[in-house]
């Protein structure tokens, strides 16, 4: 058992901690705005003060980087806080535990597995890609030791179920929706995705490298409303967005404008190969109905003062 510093506290982050909690660990959860669950040692901070979060790291067993910056500002942030991890994991001593996605794999044709290119030419592929070769590249020159988790698009934190899907549903009012419906597509639970970094973080098989974050089959999209809408006691009411209907979007939401990037990973067959991390950690994923729950639970209507 040891100190954990989660840098970040959306779903991943409060996930970790939940699980880092379970198992015995102290955790202590750095933000700017203190945020945390009960139970971590909540710290205000930058998540780009690099000498900061490395006092904060010392004597720690892991720096889990959790962070999400806003999804327009990935290429203004990113960058400084990518270097503040890795300064303050060189300075600690602490394992760098990265939480990553699949936006560096580009547009694909295939089930991507740890081994895919990382071709994306989009500018938050990019960014990501650079966070991970420099960060690799760091261990390689026996810097500090990391790792990194990629997932595809969570259930139990910010998707397309939690921010559209589940809302119209418990209005009774019809989902739209950026994407085709019936398009094979991987989701993955964020609980496991806090159980690969908790593994890897004492587990030297894991370091130097990537992996994906086992997920069940994949699915679809009119698949995963229907289990919502089950669940739920609702009818569900699904209509597909053209691309085009996104783009025009975009003109007007920064964060919409985002959405054009990764339209790719909704329009055709968005397949996660997972099989390296069960076969080497020998962990599984919940299945898709027990995601579904969580995500409904996680992201239900806080009731209102009378």
């Amino acid at each position: 058992m040891g100190l954990h510093v989660i840098v970040g506290a959306g779903p991943v982050g409060s996930a970790l901690a939940r699980e880092l909690l379970d198992t015995g660990h102290d955790v202590r959860v750095v933000t700017r705005s203190g945020s945390g669950i009960e139970g971590t040692e909540r710290v205000k901070a930058d998540a780009a003060d690099g000498a900061r979060l490395g006092e904060l790291a010392h004597g720690a067993v892991a720096i889990h980087n959790c962070v999400n910056p806003p999804y327009h500002r990935w290429a203004e942030e990113w960058p400084a806080i990518s270097a503040a991890l890795i300064t303050a994991a060189e300075s600690s001593g602490a394992v760098l535990a990265t939480t990553a996605n699949l936006y560096g794999y580009g547009p694909v044709d295939a089930p991507m597995t740890e081994d895919t290119p990382l071709a994306a030419t989009g500018p938050k592929g990019r960014v990501r890609n650079a966070m991970w070769h420099d960060a690799l590249a760091a261990h390689e020159a026996g810097r500090i030791r990391t790792f990194e988790v990629r997932g595809s698009d969570y259930l139990g934190g910010n998707s397309l179920l939690s921010l559209v899907i589940a809302p119209a549903l418990r209005k009774g009012k019809r989902a739209m929706v950026p994407a085709d419906l019936d398009a094979p597509h991987t989701f993955t639970d964020v609980r496991t995705v806090a159980k690969l970094l908790a593994v890897g973080t004492a587990d030297e098989r894991a370091w130097g490298r990537a992996w994906h974050v086992p997920s069940a089959e994949p699915t679809t999209l009119r698949r995963i409303t229907q289990l919502a809408a089950d669940q739920l006691g609702a009818t569900p009411k699904l209509t597909a967005l053209p691309y085009a209907a996104v783009w025009v979007a975009g003109l007007f939401s920064p964060f919409i404008k985002e959405l054009r990037e990764t339209q790719h990973q909704f329009r055709k067959p968005f397949v996660l190969d997972s099989g390296r991390a069960t076969a080497t950690f020998g962990l599984t994923a919940p299945t898709l109905e027990d995601s579904v729950r969580y995500d409904l639970e996680q992201n239900a209507p806080q009731p209102t003062g009378g």
